[in-house]
């Protein structure tokens, strides 16, 4: 495994660093808490999941956040359904990106989080299919949501969201928060802060909406993400839906328009089950 060399903030010290080094630290992380993981895990709610703060050495995660591109080398999602910039062109980038992005799918680290959730069989997704990195700026927001239930062809249910935040001195009040509707859209939500080298691991199903609060400040909210799969759902039923948006009753006309949204396109994908439009959102690595 090639390492890359970057210097800190603070000390000029020379880091050389890959992923399995930081897959390493990232499982030490998660072992050393399992116990606590696993009862964070446990609650009784319709959306389960754990997070863990200080993930990694603070030094690295500064350099996560300083390697995110400009928002011109990013691809805007821009509708009444979402407003935020992703990549999954990993090539593209700082090294360091993809190296803490596929640090997630090394075995160990894949491992924990079977044993933390009661789930096995996860298989991390090297397509990066709708995984990557995102940035959301002052004014962007995602609405209220179900993940797409499947993988980019169609094979494997999507099950696992994992979302590493790496913007320092993050505030609740800031806003960009992840939130999750174990009740339903109309009811209060868990608003989980996305704080700096806080790593959350959440459920993904057909019943699993959460959004991300507008963003507040003239700050970008950035992170690392990552899903991973499974052959079978982890629920006791089979189902199928693109990602599907939703909206409060106190926004009637767009809670009108994204039912009629997410019905035509759940109705386009029945019919062609691998897409009209191929999603642009996935690596498209160079191949021999």
């Amino acid at each position: 495994m090639e390492k890359f060399i970057f210097s800190t903030f603070e000390t000029h010290q020379m880091i050389m660093i890959n992923r399995k080094e930081l897959a390493q630290q990232i499982f030490a992380k998660l072992n050393n808490h399992k116990q606590e993981l696993i009862q964070q895990y446990q609650k009784d709610v319709l959306i389960p999941s754990f997070y863990i703060d200080d993930l990694l050495d603070e030094s690295i995660v500064m350099e996560i956040y300083k390697a995110f591109p400009d928002s011109k080398e990013m691809m805007p999602k821009r509708s009444m359904r979402e407003n935020k910039l992703v990549s999954a062109q990993m090539n593209n980038h700082h090294p360091i990106l993809e190296e803490i992005i596929f640090a997630f799918q090394e075995p160990e680290v894949v491992k924990i989080i079977e044993e933390i959730t009661g789930f096995d069989e996860l298989v991390p997704d090297s397509n990066l299919y709708a995984g990557g990195i995102s940035m959301m700026e002052k004014g962007n927001f995602l609405k209220p949501h179900l993940d797409n239930s499947h993988d980019m062809e169609r094979n494997n249910y999507r099950v696992m969201n994992l979302l590493y935040y790496v913007s320092p001195d993050w505030k609740l009040e800031n806003g960009g928060n992840l939130e999750l509707w174990h009740n339903g859209i109309d009811s209060p939500q868990e608003t989980i802060m996305s704080k700096f080298n806080r790593l959350v691991v959440m459920i993904t199903h057909d019943k699993s909406l959460h959004s991300v609060s507008e963003v507040k400040v003239d700050q970008n909210r950035c992170c690392v993400s990552n899903y991973y799969f499974r052959e079978n759902p982890v629920t006791n039923h089979p189902y199928f839906h693109v990602t599907s948006f939703y909206d409060t009753k106190e926004h009637m006309v767009n809670r009108t328009v994204l039912s009629f949204d997410r019905k035509l396109r759940n109705f386009i994908r029945k019919l062609f089950p691998k897409g009209v439009v191929k999603n642009p959102h996935y690596y498209k690595k160079e191949r021999d």
